[in-house]
């Protein structure tokens, strides 16, 4: 689940019933919600992950591009919110393991303040060195 504004978050439910389970992972997803980046619709910077037999690679996209990325991967990336990008997973393509390595990608990202601030130098020092 997420709010297409920056914020992701995963659960898993289980029980004999379709309705319930979807409760259950919702609830369970409510728990688990990160801020990502996202700058002008798409991410800041390429990034790769692995989760368990899943390795997913992410790309930052001009606009007009739109979410290039399969089944999991998708559904992950809109609901962050990101309009523009390029995605591909190699491995295992066992959802749970994919919607993991995705939010594990997108959790290493940072954007041009966060690095700023952690440097503790300036935002034009970040882009002119």
């Amino acid at each position: 689940m997420g709010n297409e504004n920056g914020v992701v978050g995963y659960g898993l439910g289980k029980a004999s019933e379709v309705t319930s389970a979807i409760a259950k992972g919702v609830e369970d997803a409510k728990k688990n919600l990160v801020k990502i980046p996202v700058l002008k619709g798409t991410i800041p910077h390429k990034q790769e992950a692995r989760y368990s037999g899943s390795q997913v690679m992410i790309r930052p996209a001009a606009p007009g591009t739109g979410v290039i990325a399969g089944g999991a991967m998708r559904a992950v990336l809109e609901s962050v919110g990101v309009k523009n990008v390029l995605a591909k997973s190699k491995g295992s393509s066992n959802p749970h393991n994919l919607v993991k390595a995705t939010v594990a990608a997108l959790l290493e990202l940072r954007d041009a303040y966060s690095v700023a601030q952690v440097r503790g130098i300036s935002m034009d020092k970040v882009f002119n060195g």
